[in-house]
């Protein structure tokens, strides 16, 4: 094959390669959303979050996130967090609401949502991170594997960061609904077809304990959900009778066999526009 032949195939082949990702501009947005196929980050100049003061029934899981979020904003170690638990409790709400409480006092802070399915690239994520002069909270929600998932690999260079370490500017927080990461009867299955059950699901199920900090969700009780609804009807002027308001957001909860964080929100959306209150 001549030199032209190969330099025709090297000019089709750059072609085809993805242009190389430009350094991104941090300091034009608080948060970004990781994309693949091309790689980019892209700019959220308003994140959808709620206060922090109005997340209620999760005060220890908020006070721990909290304070080790502000070590890490001010420059110094922190643990990566799982936040596992009762669906609609509050989990992605709480990340978001931590990161837009400490923005103020530490600008260079930046919340950079990762999806579960593009964990496979997070290496080239942590490179164009590792080199920026901010620090990042990477977030993934709803994480979790199946049996023959291979993106808990990758999730390990989040975590252990291999030879080079996770860079230091980075902490990793993701929220599940299962502790472990996996469902509990693929575990089980798992252990009671493995020559040695002791070390079939092993290095998956040790993926949670590379988490420094395990915080737990759970079911609100009825108390709870209203005293939700009470602190949206206060932060947002909508004044309605106490035992209408109790009547009414009791039957919405039983309407939908469930109790959360996500039910009394939607209640009070509910609740605010029917009393013609608009939600910012």
């Amino acid at each position: 094959m001549d030199d032209q032949a190969l330099n025709r195939i090297a000019d089709a082949l750059e072609r085809m390669a993805p242009a190389p990702l430009d350094a991104p501009d941090f300091a034009a947005a608080p948060a970004f959303v990781w994309h693949v196929e091309p790689d980019r980050l892209e700019h959220v100049t308003q994140v959808n979050r709620v206060d922090l003061d109005l997340l209620v029934g999760i005060n220890r899981s908020r006070d721990t996130l909290l304070d080790n979020t502000r070590r890490f904003a001010a420059g110094f170690k922190a643990n990566n967090a799982l936040l596992w638990g009762a669906r609609g409790m509050g989990k992605s709400s709480l990340v978001k609401a931590v990161h837009g409480t400490l923005q103020m006092d530490f600008p260079d802070l930046k919340l950079v949502e990762l999806q579960r399915e593009d964990m496979g690239s997070v290496a080239r994520l942590l490179n164009h991170l590792r080199a920026a002069p901010h620090r990042f909270i990477l977030f993934c929600d709803d994480l979790s594997f199946s049996h023959d998932d291979q993106h808990y690999k990758s999730l390990k260079a989040v975590l252990d960061g291999g030879i080079e370490g996770r860079p230091e500017n980075v902490v990793f927080y993701a929220t599940s609904n299962r502790r472990h990461l996996m469902p509990r009867d693929m575990i089980e299955n798992e252990r009671s077809s493995a020559i040695n059950p002791s070390e079939a699901v092993e290095e998956k199920v040790s993926l949670s304990d590379r988490f420094g900090l395990w915080l737990g969700f759970h079911p609100c009780d009825q108390d709870e959900y209203l005293a939700m609804i009470d602190r949206y009807c206060g932060a947002y002027g909508v004044s309605v009778d106490a035992e209408t308001l109790r009547a009414e957001a009791i039957e919405w909860q039983a309407t939908r066999g469930a109790r959360s964080g996500r039910v009394a929100w939607q209640f009070f959306v509910d609740l605010a526009g029917r009393n013609g209150v608009h939600i910012a």
